[in-house]
């Protein structure tokens, strides 16, 4: 990827959840743009690279949390728990954590996160209609009642203290299309990296919603109000389609992951 805003520098920034699958792609890939990354997970990270520096922390642990942010200019926040779960477990990762994070970021003076959110958070609209980010959320699970809930936290952070977050509803980013609901969804690494690229590096951002898919065919997920950060995706799902559509030639139309945007998270719990 070589566009004007990938060669600006992205200074001091954090990247949480760095362990994860999206945060190791992330982290090689926006270290080359960093004065300093300083990466940080709960789980075990690679050892530090030149201009990194990296530090285990738990999200609901306050003063770790607190000291992950000083001296820092901007976050990419994708630490939590990124699929369903009981609640307890979604509320002290996702819901506490998260609250320390932007509380930190106003003590510290962090003026930009890019928050991952999902495609979760509106995971109980259907898959014939095509929605944008103004419309109200329909969480599909405990998790994307926690990313709802970061959505609106950032807002109240932007509307009072001035911080801006670009929320990424991420749909699906993994190396090629799994299945049939992921040719809606898919977004590339290469994308990927494009969008958190853009959200960092947009002039203005105020509070800001993107869903995350790449340039699909088929989508449910209208960008248009999220054209002011700039983020044009250059991959597409369409190469995938014949592969995909012959491993799942039929679909049940009355299976409630047919029916909405969710898929399978619509059906998991209840939790015992």
């Amino acid at each position: 990827m070589d566009t004007a805003s990938s060669r600006l520098s992205l200074g001091r920034l954090l990247l949480t959840g760095a362990a994860g699958d999206l945060g190791r792609v992330l982290r090689a890939r926006l270290a080359p743009r960093c004065t300093l990354l300083r990466v940080s997970d709960v789980a075990t990270m690679e050892s530090a690279a030149s201009g990194e520096e990296v530090i285990q922390a738990a999200l609901e642990d306050r003063a770790a949390v607190h000291a992950l942010l000083q001296g820092i200019d901007a976050v990419v926040h994708l630490g939590g728990i990124s699929t369903e779960h009981p609640f307890d477990a979604i509320l002290q990762a996702n819901i506490v954590g998260t609250y320390n994070l932007y509380e930190a970021a106003r003590q510290h003076g962090v003026k930009r996160i890019v928050f991952a959110s999902s495609n979760h958070v509106t995971g109980f609209y259907r898959q014939d209609e095509v929605i944008d980010a103004t419309l109200p959320a329909r969480p599909d699970s405990y998790y994307g009642l926690s990313k709802a809930f970061g959505e609106n936290l950032s807002r109240f952070y932007f509307d009072r203290y001035g911080i801006e977050t670009v929320c990424l509803r991420i749909g699906s980013s993994f190396p090629e299309p799994k299945d049939r609901r992921m040719l809606a969804t898919w977004l590339s690494y290469d994308d990927l990296e494009r969008l958190v690229v853009a959200a960092l590096t947009a002039p203005v951002a105020g509070h800001s919603i993107v869903y995350g898919m790449s340039d699909n065919t088929s989508t449910w997920w209208d960008n248009t109000p999220a054209r002011h950060i700039g983020f044009r995706p250059q991959d597409s799902s369409e190469p995938y389609r014949a592969a995909v559509e012959a491993r799942q030639p039929t679909l049940d139309p009355q299976d409630p992951a047919v029916k909405y945007q969710g898929g399978a998270f619509v059906r998991m719990g209840p939790f015992e």
